[in-house]
């Protein structure tokens, strides 16, 4: 199957929802083809991608494992799959959705054809459902599948809690669920070059000052500064996640992440972590990999995706985020992230292939990675 394209991160709901069933999901062996060679995947692949009208299931089938997954406020998810041209990355390609209700039953699924050349589509779980991410094809599904009209506007939307950032920082949007309005958030400082809002409604931005003194994390609430604080020096700042309390901006050295700037009391206090049991000078893959979540405790989850034996990650030990322990995982995941305090491993490829890879699919963990079950979603 083809590879998980790289820097694509899986993203999860930013809005806590009911825990999803464990009744569905089940422990499996490693994912294999059985008794299928490379010659007949490779023939269903094809026949998926070239018919008139790829049917979901084929689809979902033929991928192997989502490209993401994403949860809405009633525990719903949305999987996402995409079928490209292994030998050619032009021609037919496939994408298909399904959405999986908090029962672990399958409610709908879509599939249709695409351009292998194409941006394939992303979604955040928000509250009544899903919404695609700009800059193309905005709308939103309810978790029954039906897709609804969104309404774009340039007028800037002063954030309040609830909202969810779609996209950041060009361009930088933020979705209102009660209004399914995207707009830009109102205040954002126009030299930001990161952007997290959390679920208060605070929005926090890094702030690129080039002539005037070292770079800040900005924090604003209904149009109004709250405060801000520099970054250390020698360090940049990159990558940036808030929520509850806490807030983490990765810092940059010589080209690599090496370490956080952390506040745990809402930006009223900052600290580096330039150590905690994290090899930062190891993580080799640059801060366009970097993955930075905070989970519904406070605590962070660091690491770097991608690379030819998958990720690594390593989780804070609790809220205080001083000290953090490497994630032991089941197989190699291509991507990993949280809602909640739920961990979504994705286990995918990493180079062109009709062949699947061992556990290949969608992993799940409810107890911070001691224990994690393969996702197998029932049937309607």
């Amino acid at each position: 199957m083809p590879p998980s394209r790289p820097g694509l991160r899986v993203t999860a709901g930013l809005l806590a929802g009911t825990a999803l069933a464990l009744t569905s999901l089940s422990a499996c062996g490693p994912t294999g083809s059985g008794h299928e060679g490379s010659g007949d995947r490779e023939a269903k692949y094809q026949r998926v991608i070239e018919a008139p009208h790829p049917r979901p299931a084929d689809v979902i089938e033929a991928a192997g494992a989502p490209t993401g997954v994403v949860r809405a406020g009633d525990g719903s998810l949305l999987l996402t799959y995409d079928l490209g041209n292994v030998e050619d990355d032009e021609g037919p390609a496939a994408t298909a959705w399904r959405i999986v209700g908090p029962d672990g039953r399958t409610v709908a699924e879509h599939a249709e054809h695409a351009d292998a050349e194409a941006v394939p589509a992303t979604f955040k779980g928000v509250h009544g459902g899903f919404v695609r991410v700009p800059p193309e094809g905005v709308f939103a599904l309810d978790v029954r599948g039906e897709r609804h009209k969104v309404a774009v506007t340039e007028t800037p939307l002063r954030v309040r809690p609830g909202d969810v950032l779609l996209s950041a920082p060009e361009p930088t949007l933020v979705y209102r669920a009660a209004t399914r309005t995207v707009a830009p958030p109102a205040g954002v400082p126009d030299d930001a070059v990161q952007v997290a809002v959390d679920e208060r409604g605070t929005v926090w931005s890094l702030e690129q000052r080039l002539t005037d003194g070292p770079d800040r994390v900005v924090r604003q609430r209904d149009g109004r500064t709250l405060g801000s604080t520099a970054v250390p020096k020698p360090y940049a700042g990159d990558a940036l996640a808030a929520r509850g309390g806490t807030a983490a901006l990765a810092l940059t050295r010589d080209e690599g992440v090496r370490g956080l700037l952390v506040t745990t009391d809402r930006g009223e206090h900052w600290r580096t972590v330039l150590a905690g049991g994290v090899p930062w000078k190891s993580l080799k893959l640059g801060p366009e990999l970097f993955v930075l979540e905070v989970l519904a405790d406070g605590r962070l989850l660091v690491g770097e995706e991608g690379g030819e034996e998958g990720g690594s990650y390593w989780l804070a030990d609790d809220s205080a985020n001083s000290a953090f322990h490497r994630l032991r995982t089941p197989v190699a995941f291509t991507s990993l992230t949280v809602d909640g305090t739920t961990l979504y491993g994705i286990a995918d490829a990493t180079t062109a292939t009709y062949d699947l890879v061992k556990g290949e699919g969608l992993w799940v963990s409810g107890d911070s990675g001691q224990k994690w079950r393969r996702y197998q979603p029932r049937g309607r």
